[in-house]
């Protein structure tokens, strides 16, 4: 149903149709047609059920609001969210599931908290792991590994990340250096798989995370 606004041209009926010189006669409507005048009246409790069912909607409106502050960061915390029971387990199921080594820190310090962990073996030939972190500083740093295509995959995880200059050696092997629009990111890539250590943290520190990635 449509609602059409705008002015309309006035209807014509009451005393302008009859003229300024002719009296309507409309003060007693019931004496004119001859029936008594008719009073609607409501059922009762059809206030109460009105006012029982706004509580209701209200009710129901707190509730959908407690539960997306439970999921939101707030301003008296630093809006980090540990992944709950840990990386262990889908670790050892990547490990079991994936073409290539999966690999994991090993030894970190205090401080850092895994808040994402997940394994995409759908299309074999282009399974994806990705494990990410927030470091002690309370920036973002991540391992991605995928077997497929190397060019698509490394823009996607460095939010369009594109090769500059530099390299940086962690245990004798060079790793190239990517900045993308957000994270910038070490690149390593071998026959078999890609793996990109990404974030929001310095070549340096995402060389010591690099340096503690092992693959059992």
């Amino acid at each position: 149903m449509s609602v059409a606004r705008g002015t309309y041209p006035p209807v014509l009926g009451g005393t302008e149709a009859m003229g300024h010189h002719k009296r309507v006669a409309t003060e007693n409507p019931a004496e004119q047609i001859g029936t008594a005048p008719t009073t609607t009246q409501k059922r009762p409790g059809m206030g109460a059920k009105s006012i029982k069912d706004m509580v209701l909607s209200l009710i129901a409106v707190m509730a959908a609001g407690g539960v997306i502050y439970l999921f939101i960061p707030h301003s008296g915390g630093n809006g980090v969210h540990a992944v709950e029971g840990g990386i262990t387990s889908s670790v050892d199921s990547a490990r079991r599931a994936a073409p290539y080594p999966v690999l994991a820190p090993v030894g970190l310090p205090s401080g850092w908290t895994a808040t994402q962990v997940n394994y995409d073996g759908m299309d074999p030939a282009n399974s994806v792991w990705s494990l990410g972190y927030i470091d002690p500083s309370g920036q973002y740093v991540s391992v991605q590994q995928s077997n497929g295509a190397a060019a698509s995959f490394i823009s996607s995880v460095t939010t369009s990340g594109v090769k500059v200059a530099g390299s940086t050696t962690v245990d004798g092997v060079a790793w190239s250096h990517y900045q993308g629009t957000n994270y910038r990111a070490l690149v390593l890539q071998t026959p078999k798989v890609t793996t990109v250590v990404t974030g929001t943290e310095s070549y340096a520190a995402m060389a010591t995370f690099a340096a503690a990635l092992k693959s059992s």
